[in-house]
């Protein structure tokens, strides 16, 4: 009796879990395969445990399967909007793997992943290629001056928004500060393109995403090692000295009031987001308030109210 109910808790959980990780996905329109549901669990479990709740959540239509892929949504359009997003996918990373081995020649640059929806093998028509990018210590603002100068070019050929940089951290700020569901997603699916051993550190230092993802793994073995040309040294012994730190620091305090006037005037991106920087002598990234966070309360909201529905379903059953 007392092994019967250590079990029916342990399913309990593992329910809240599978709706939990559901819910996150849902969030974008994105329904799961069994293996990335099992990948993304809030909790460790067993395979027996797991594939026995997700067939009664099933059941009991808690959840709906469509081609292989699991959605709280009782919509076959949802799967098929996946399928041909994983298409699209495939050729934009084709093209993501060009970009990253132009990019990385650039002074400074010393990895580069891709990140966003892309990285979860996912494109839609409108979707660029996000890049996520580490450059050397105290040298993040001439390396990232020096890529959105070449991105400014591609207008030339319209391709400005075909691929945005839009995270950058140096070797001394390799910690993700915000530390929540939402980047530690973001973190485990990114694909690295260049620099192996630099992102072996990240992952070293970004060890904490097993608090929220003890089941997933990180990609390390994607990654290129890093190879630098002879100019590219020349550049960078050029500016490591004093006159490269003042510039990098010029750079930093030009650009990020730049970008505090485009958040004041509530300029929005393409995606109808209000523009924001947060930016440090160590990294440049979108603003968490302006995206994050608003996510997470709002994908926190929908489990809370999915567990609910859940739970009093079950108890009938």
């Amino acid at each position: 009796m007392k092994n019967h109910q250590l079990k029916d808790r342990n399913v309990s959980g593992i329910n809240k879990n599978i709706i939990a990780t559901l819910a996150y996905f849902d969030v974008f329109n994105y329904p799961l395969t069994a293996g990335e549901i099992f990948l993304f669990l809030g909790d460790k479990c067993d395979n027996e445990a797991f594939n026995a709740t997700l067939s009664h959540l099933l059941i009991t239509d808690s959840v709906y399967k469509f081609d292989g892929f699991y959605t709280l949504k009782n919509d076959p359009n949802i799967a098929i909007r996946r399928q041909e997003g994983n298409s699209k996918a495939a050729e934009l990373i084709k093209i993501a793997e060009k970009v990253g081995h132009i990019l990385i020649r650039f002074p400074y640059v010393r990895g580069i992943a891709i990140s966003g929806s892309l990285s979860k093998n996912f494109a839609d028509d409108e979707s660029d290629i996000d890049l996520f990018i580490i450059t050397a210590k105290n040298r993040l603002w001439i390396a990232r001056t020096l890529l959105h100068m070449l991105k400014k070019l591609t207008f030339l050929v319209n391709k400005e928004h075909f691929f945005c940089m839009n995270y950058f951290i140096d070797e001394d700020g390799l910690e993700i500060v915000e530390k929540n569901i939402y980047t530690a997603t973001e973190i485990v699916t990114l694909i690295p393109l260049e620099g192996d051993i630099t992102f072996e550190k990240f992952y070293s230092v970004n060890a904490w995403t097993t608090t929220y993802l003890p089941n997933n793994y990180m990609r390390v073995a994607t990654a290129r090692p890093l190879r630098n040309t002879g100019l590219k040294r020349l550049i960078e012994l050029a500016f490591n000295n004093k006159l490269g730190n003042a510039i990098d620091n010029m750079l930093r305090n030009i650009t990020a009031s730049r970008w505090l006037k485009k958040t004041l005037q509530k300029r929005v991106n393409m995606k109808g987001i209000v523009m924001g920087m947060s930016a440090t002598k160590h990294f440049a990234k979108p603003d968490p308030v302006n995206f994050q966070h608003k996510l997470i309360r709002r994908y926190e909201s929908r489990v809370n109210e999915l567990l609910h529905d859940t739970e009093s379903t079950l108890a009938h059953v």
